[in-house]
């Protein structure tokens, strides 16, 4: 008696603490692809801020294809129909900028579709400013998610 007892209490034990692993590995798993999804939004809105911040006129149509690439909807309707005049104003004026993103933090986020305000600084010379001028910018980055990547469907400049 006392053996089919301690045998049935090794077998509760068991199942108790198999259901308590299995919980515990499904939270961790969930844990990780939180974090992932929140570190790919955040990777995607920091390039998508350096890639609007760094244009050197010598090479503008690969940089403005750099925004585009990480680019949808309005926003890349918008910025693909003023890149000849942005193409032109840039070489005009010699403009080079050196983008560098400071902190980038997640407003909100949803299944497929998140807000970031990033803030970054730039160097920025031309033919008006040729020892150059540093420039801050806080932008609002909206993104979503396309086919596996994380793409900026909007930007704003926020005070």
């Amino acid at each position: 008696m006392r053996s089919r007892a301690m045998r049935a209490g090794l077998v509760v034990a068991t199942v108790l603490t198999t259901a308590l692993s299995i919980w515990l590995a499904l939270g961790l798993h969930a844990q990780r692809e939180a974090d992932q999804r929140r570190q790919d939004i955040l990777s995607a809105a920091r390039q998508s801020a350096l890639n609007f911040t760094s244009l050197d006129y010598r090479h503008y149509s690969r940089d403005s294809a750099n925004v585009l690439a990480g680019a949808t909807g309005d926003f890349k309707k918008q910025f693909a129909a003023q890149t000849a005049q942005l193409t032109e104003l840039v070489a005009q004026n010699k403009s080079v900028s050196e983008g560098q993103v400071l902190e980038a933090g997640i407003v909100r986020s949803g299944e497929d579709s998140a807000r970031v305000l990033v803030v970054a600084d730039s160097k920025v010379t031309n033919t008006a400013v040729p020892q150059g001028e540093a420039r801050t910018y806080r932008l609002q980055l909206d993104l979503v998610q396309r086919d596996g990547r994380w793409l900026t469907s909007d930007v704003e400049f926020v005070g």
